[in-house]
């Protein structure tokens, strides 16, 4: 899950299971450096190694 709602770190936070996540503060990045940000995570990370984690933009 990409995200710019804080609200989903509390999910991190309370140990909750999920897929991950990639959080961005809002008005920090522009799209297209998160896209590519993103595509950089994509290329780094197998699916299996987001399980849980929580990645900051």
């Amino acid at each position: 899950m990409v995200t710019q709602d804080e609200d989903f770190l509390s999910l991190f936070a309370a140990h909750t299971d999920h897929a991950g996540i990639v959080y961005c503060k809002p008005g920090k990045c522009s799209i297209g450096q998160m896209v590519e940000m993103l595509i950089l995570m994509y290329e780094v990370y197998a699916p299996e190694e987001m399980v849980g984690r929580i990645e900051y933009m």
